[in-house]
């Protein structure tokens, strides 16, 4: 099979993160599944990003193998200057310790978020000291050298809490640049949902779109109707999906989602891996 080859890699796509100029604004860039690096005049945020091939040796001799659809898009270690990481949740296309070791020995003064009901993994994971990453719970915020992250719950398949009630499974509202970003993470609609996340006044929304079939054998994401659908009901001022074109048994195509948001007059934008987008504060309200 002939890899998907992304819109910018390697060497271009890293000569364009470094001259993008995001003025008031931001740029970012889809790196594939769930990944995107945003880019403000200050500050470089890099959400959930899985830049290697540790699934697909992992299952290479299984029933379930991970076989890549798109070409990995940069090393991981090329990302420079990145001041906030963030994972979403455990499933190692979100936490993968191959590429964030990577990214911490390029950036070893980064920041990194993830869930707190999720700390010891993590820092098992990536070799950390476990005090170091920064640890949220669903409905806390923090700010981070003017970068600032809401927690919210991400139901994959379902609102998962631990004993203490923390949430292993985030979304993040991300405010940087001017511009308030949703990220998911991956999950389910959920009651409540939609009211929960209006208030923040997203400007765009970054969703999975592989959907929830159970004989994949793996937790299930929002198909892209549900996306657009619920992309039109927090008030986005636009969507991008995200979550396919990866792995082979376990993608969707962005036609559905694209139906969907036409039908309902909600603005989208489908990249390409290794594209980016340039959005301005004044024009995303």
């Amino acid at each position: 099979m002939t890899l998907i080859a992304p819109k910018l890699s390697d060497d271009a796509l890293a000569a364009d993160i470094e001259a993008a100029d995001p003025g008031g604004g931001i740029v970012l860039w889809w790196l594939g599944q769930s990944g995107f690096l945003i880019k403000s005049a200050t500050q470089r945020v890099l959400l959930d990003p899985y830049l290697s091939d540790s699934l697909t040796h992992k299952y290479e001799h299984t029933d379930r193998p991970h076989v890549r659809m798109t070409r990995l898009a940069i090393d991981p270690g090329r990302l420079r200057a990145i001041d906030v990481v963030t994972s979403s949740h455990n499933h190692t296309d979100h936490l993968d310790g191959e590429t964030l070791t990577a990214v911490f020995a390029s950036n070893p003064e980064a920041a990194f978020v993830i869930p707190e009901a999720n700390r010891d993994f993590v820092a098992d994971r990536v070799q950390r000291e476990r005090t170091s990453p920064r640890g949220l719970r669903d409905g806390e915020s923090l700010t981070i050298d003017g970068v600032t992250i809401h927690a919210v719950p991400a139901a994959h398949n379902e609102i998962d809490r631990d004993a203490e009630g923390r949430c292993k499974y985030l979304g993040y509202i991300v405010q940087i640049g001017g511009v308030t970003i949703y990220h998911s993470g991956d999950t389910l609609l959920y009651p409540g949902m939609a009211e929960m996340l209006r208030p923040f006044a997203v400007d765009v929304a970054l969703l999975p779109i592989n959907g929830n079939r159970p004989e994949r054998r793996v937790a299930g994401n929002l198909f892209g109707d549900e996306a657009a659908q619920l992309a039109r009901d927090i008030g986005a001022q636009l969507v991008i999906p995200c979550h396919y074109d990866l792995f082979e048994f376990n993608t969707e195509s962005p036609a559905l989602f694209v139906e969907t948001c036409r039908k309902l007059s909600q603005p989208y934008r489908v990249l390409e891996c290794g594209e980016r987008l340039a959005i301005d504060p004044a024009s995303a309200k």
